[in-house]
């Protein structure tokens, strides 16, 4: 199994964004919403699972480490979940201020969050 994350399961656009947030459908966990949007298997791609994006707002965490561990650790999740994804548009959005701690407690509840969000996307 390929577990990396290249460009074909990213959104890049600005528009592709907007398209999840426009179709309005959302699951919510502790620390994250999770959007997403059917997306059709494009052909010539052969990509298992589906697109992510993320947003990680500086007002809820304030600090770049933080921010950047937050999308590793997200990112990660998603390469390990995307082969039993159906094909979804993703997008990843801190909902709660993450507070200033970076110890291994917080990193295994965002992480567990990250996956159980991904586990609840319908089939």
């Amino acid at each position: 199994m390929d577990f990396g994350f290249r460009g074909e399961h990213r959104l890049h656009a600005a528009m592709e964004f907007s398209s999840v947030f426009a179709a309005r459908r959302v699951l919510r966990g502790a620390h994250f919403n999770l959007h997403y949007h059917s997306s059709p298997a494009k052909p010539g791609v052969a990509s298992a699972g589906g697109r992510l994006g993320l947003v990680i707002a500086k007002k809820l965490a304030r600090r770049a480490v933080q921010r950047n561990l937050l999308k590793r650790l997200a990112r990660e999740a998603f390469r390990h979940a995307r082969h039993e994804l159906p094909h979804y548009d993703l997008v990843l959005r801190l909902s709660k201020p993450a507070g200033h701690s970076l110890d291994s407690e917080a990193r295994r509840a965002w992480r567990a969050d990250v996956e159980q969000l991904l586990a609840r996307l319908p089939r």
